[in-house]
């Protein structure tokens, strides 16, 4: 697993998803919901994996997860993905999580995680993952 470093404050990976993070997303303290925030790591991973995986991919773990800080509604945030690893019908991927926010100005990460992806067909079975040319 990859240490979580708040020192690090370059992004690993693509760039795979930007927003917002709104009020309806928010606890009573005012801060975004960490279970929100892991849906919308989901859809970042689950983009990049289907590409790789050429078609329809399931979540199927996620590998430690650590909050570094809150989030604040009219935070933008950015969601990196990297590819890891690729089995035979899984992809492991990195999902960081980075904030600009707007009333500090402050880029910082936020969490990261990896998430293991598995290909599946139409019929919801594994399938392999299809072999990279080049």
């Amino acid at each position: 697993m990859i240490d979580i470093e708040e020192e690090n404050l370059t992004p690993q990976g693509d760039l795979a998803l930007q927003l917002t993070a709104l009020p309806r997303e928010t606890n009573g303290f005012g801060d975004i919901y960490g279970g929100w925030l892991v849906s919308q790591m989901d859809l970042a991973g689950t983009a990049m994996a289907s590409k790789v995986a050429a078609g329809r991919v399931a979540t199927v773990a996620i590998d430690r997860m650590a909050f570094l800080v809150p989030v604040a509604v009219g935070a933008q945030l950015s969601f990196y993905t990297q590819t890891l690893e690729i089995g035979r019908s899984s992809i492991q991927m990195l999902v960081e999580v980075w904030s600009d926010d707007p009333l500090s100005s402050e880029w910082r990460k936020v969490t990261e995680a990896v998430f293991v992806f598995v290909a599946i067909d139409g019929s919801g079975r594994t399938r392999p993952v299809p072999q990279r040319r080049g």
